[in-house]
């Protein structure tokens, strides 16, 4: 190593010659050739703070576990942990300067984890940036370590840390459409299947709806992400831990779950965990279905608002900003929109991490950058999503009570809940000629003589309209059986 003063860089070595690399970088040559392989993205790996957050407590797990069997002086293991540790609390990252988007199966990406952290480390020691020969970033902070464990253990535990910040903003969306539905229980509007009018229910029944399918998306959401709990440490480069102390496994995977709170475990085939990355695929998945039923949320949102004349106008959305450079007055539902741009997206990185999968080959799947840079963002826009919803569109709605009321007083449909009382031939009847004449569905059953008008007016209530109160038994399609079969197997 070398610091030439004037020009303010430092020469580095590797197996393909040197470089000069800027004196004040932590990174080293490794990552400077990344940076000229790999000018793809334009987008650092430290857009996504867990993965770097992740990189740091492998790297500071593996020194403790280096420590513990030996391998490694307490002295030089003990600088590679407090590195880490700044890592982790969130310094340097800006030095995190790969691109997402590499070849090399992710070895750019260790590398540039293994030359910061020990740089800072030979700045704790009181020693140059580049003095390898004292701490180095392979024989070292690298030991008893592969890209091929490092990598994927660090996307798996980055995407378990992302994963809850977006769980939380799943929750407090889930929550404003509860308080929503609270405040529209009493709010009679009809309810709609294939566009077409179908039979009363209430808005907060709606927006109740919207909290279940949520707080369903929230449970499968935590269901696929024990898959990435599943670690392949102590596998080094295709599973067969060789240069690997036959410790250090059990004594890294002990340490980074008291550093991640994750319940992680040892894959119990170590190749096969190398080489498949269906984990990533289903976990994919859920963020993909998630998204996709709260992009469908929206689109009900774009139509229940519509209009607001000459639409549905049952709902309105907060105006947010002026719609057009040349209509007057247009506000859109730009909040909602931009929500359904991040589901297509989310849909398109899912299909990406299919293909990249699918296009492992034996021992390793070097698609695992494109992988990790798919679900990272997926998960990223989808929180920023879900917040703006939430904060910028679903606690402000309000309801069109009034015109909710009068579409549902001149709704043929309600003529569905007199039909165990008047049959269905002539509810039927009596629909088709309130759309010919226009008049009140109620007033034709009193006039035919098929109920009294307390009758009508009790089974058109709100409560028994909406559901919220019974209106008929349950009738039994199953006849009881008067005598057993003989050859029933329950007998």
């Amino acid at each position: 190593m070398a610091l030439d003063a004037m020009t303010r860089t430092r020469t580095e070595t590797d197996s393909l010659g040197s470089l000069e690399i800027p004196a004040d970088a932590y990174w080293g040559i490794h990552t400077a050739r990344a940076l000229e392989n790999f000018p793809i993205s334009k987008r650092p790996i430290s857009v996504y703070k867990d993965l770097v957050r992740a990189l740091a407590m492998v790297k500071q797990a593996s020194a403790r576990a280096n420590r513990d069997i030996g391998v490694l002086s307490a002295e030089k293991a003990d600088l590679i942990d407090r590195a880490a540790q700044l890592v982790i609390d969130g310094q340097f990252h800006e030095q995190f300067v790969v691109g997402v988007i590499q070849g090399g199966a992710g070895t750019s990406t260790n590398m540039n984890a293994n030359e910061v952290i020990t740089n800072i480390a030979l700045e704790l020691a009181g020693r140059e940036k580049g003095d390898y020969a004292y701490l180095s970033p392979i024989d070292h902070t690298n030991r008893s370590q592969s890209t091929n464990d490092v990598y994927p253990t660090a996307i798996k535990v980055g995407l378990g840390l992302d994963l809850q910040t977006l769980l939380e903003e799943l929750d407090l969306l889930r929550r404003a459409f509860l308080e929503k539905a609270v405040e529209f229980h009493d709010v009679l509007k009809v309810g709609r299947t294939q566009l077409q009018d179908a039979v009363p229910m209430t808005l907060g029944q709606e927006f109740h709806g919207f909290a279940t399918t949520l707080g369903e998306d929230y449970s499968r959401l935590n269901e696929n992400a024990y898959l990435l709990y599943e670690i392949n440490m102590g596998a080094t480069a295709i599973g067969t831990g060789i240069t690997t102390h036959p410790d250090y496994s059990k004594a890294v995977l002990g340490h980074l779950r008291d550093i991640t709170g994750l319940d992680l475990d040892l894959a119990t085939d170590l190749v096969e965990s190398t080489s498949d990355t269906g984990a990533f695929m289903s976990f994919s998945s859920s963020l993909k279905r998630n998204a996709i039923k709260l992009s469908k949320i929206c689109n009900d949102l774009r139509l229940l608002s519509s209009g607001p004349q000459a639409g549905l106008g049952e709902i309105n959305l907060p105006a947010r900003q002026a719609g057009s450079s040349i209509m007057p007055g247009k506000v859109n539902p730009v909040i909602p929109e931009v929500v359904n741009q991040i589901a297509f997206a989310v849909a398109g990185a899912d299909l990406t991490v299919t293909m990249a999968v699918e296009g492992g080959q034996l021992q390793l799947n070097a698609f695992e950058p494109v992988i990790a840079h798919s679900i990272f963002q997926s998960i990223t826009w989808m929180r920023r999503g879900m917040h703006t919803l939430r904060v910028n569109c679903v606690e402000g709605i309000t309801a069109n009570r009034e015109r909710l009321g009068a579409m549902v007083g001149a709704s043929v449909g309600v003529i569905t809940a007199l039909t165990p009382f008047i049959g269905y031939s002539a509810a039927a009847a009596l629909a088709k000629t309130a759309l010919l004449t226009g008049r009140n569905v109620a007033d034709l059953v009193v006039e035919a003589g098929l109920m009294s008008r307390d009758e009508v007016t009790k089974q058109l209530s709100p409560a028994r309209l909406s559901g919220l109160e019974a209106i008929t038994a349950a009738i039994p399609i199953v006849p009881q059986r008067e005598e057993p079969l003989v050859d029933d197997p329950q007998i």
